[in-house]
């Protein structure tokens, strides 16, 4: 694939620009004002989250929607913890014990979950587990539509075993502590299923298997490629491959795939790398406060300042984030937004 230069960057916006009109940046989401995004932990770093945030912005500076992620580490929606998890400090969360609280706090219009890379707990194939997450999936679905709001869920990322930094086993006894080593292989089955539901009127976004796909493609000239730290969590261009995957899935214009990282989606607006550093230090603020708010029971995880105190801080933070958005020469005026 060709490299995406600064130059290629402004022309897809040009010629993108009939696609997808300013006051229209993703179709998907023109009837959503608040979109609550939930998961484990690699919801909780969220950087597809921000990702997905700086796109809307570079594209619609007048966005009234509001992202909240209160995605939450090590947590499942199978309700399923591998013995001795964590140490046997804890056992896994249960996404069962705080999604009400979610929900009625939250009041989202649209839920996106993405849930399965804990569900299997890093151990070979079961039906057991495997019912699990299918009865925990659907109870979440209809917990949402009872709620009054929208669900989009997303399947999991892949487990990748060449960029796994704990020891492969073939049984997985102990979970994420030493990993089935065909884990990966689980997920495919869960991701799926997942996609299958479909045909029962689901909205589903398959980010597996293109991202399986991505990894394939690099293997053929470097055996030892891959886009994440442990295995498991994604880098910056793994979560990248998961908001590109959302963004389409929502309206974007198809060729954004033609991008293999977010530098060049930035690259469209002067300012894009400023905004993407404000967007996440915004995120990260609002959601430990949420996280706290919601009564989350993970341990690890920081306490978040006082809801009020929080939201006036981010909203300090969104009017420098508009005014970068819609001024190319606005960091001139906010010499501390680094």
């Amino acid at each position: 694939m060709k490299p995406f230069t600064k130059f290629t960057a402004i022309l897809f916006l040009a010629l993108t620009a009939f696609i997808c009109p300013a006051q229209n940046a993703l179709p998907g989401l023109e009837k959503f004002h608040r979109v609550v995004f939930i998961g484990d932990s690699i919801t909780y770093a969220g950087s597809y989250i921000d990702d997905i945030e700086a796109y809307v912005l570079t594209r619609d500076t007048n966005s009234s929607i509001t992202f909240l992620n209160l995605g939450q580490s090590s947590e499942t929606v199978s309700g399923l913890s591998e013995p001795g998890h964590a140490g046997g400090k804890y056992t896994r969360p249960d996404l069962h014990t705080r999604i009400a609280a979610v929900l009625e706090k939250t009041k989202p219009d649209l839920v996106i979950a993405d849930y399965g890379m804990n569900d299997g707990i890093y151990q070979p194939f079961s039906d057991e587990h495997f019912q699990k997450f299918k009865d925990g999936m659907n109870w979440l679905h209809d917990l949402v539509l009872k709620s009054g709001a929208q669900i989009i869920h997303v399947t999991p990322s892949p487990f990748d075993p060449v960029g796994c930094k704990k020891p492969l086993t073939a049984d997985g006894a102990r979970g994420f502590e030493a990993p089935y080593t065909n884990y990966n292989d689980v997920l495919d089955k869960y991701s799926a299923w997942l996609v299958s539901q479909r045909t029962n009127g689901w909205d589903a976004v398959d980010i597996h298997t293109p991202m399986n796909q991505f990894i394939a493609e690099h293997r053929k000239t470097d055996v030892k490629y891959t886009f994440t730290r442990d295995g498991v969590h994604p880098n910056g261009i793994g979560h990248w491959l998961m908001a590109r995957e959302i963004l389409v899935h929502l309206g974007a214009p198809t060729n954004l795939k033609t991008m293999d990282s977010v530098e060049p989606m930035l690259a469209m607006n002067p300012n894009g790398d400023e905004l993407l550093k404000l967007i996440t230090q915004q995120e990260n603020l609002l959601r430990s406060a949420w996280l706290t708010e919601a009564d989350h029971l993970r341990p690890g995880h920081p306490v978040g300042l006082p809801l009020p105190e929080a939201e006036k801080q981010a909203a300090e933070l969104e009017t420098k984030i508009r005014a970068l958005a819609a001024n190319p020469n606005a960091k001139l005026a906010a010499p501390d937004a680094k």
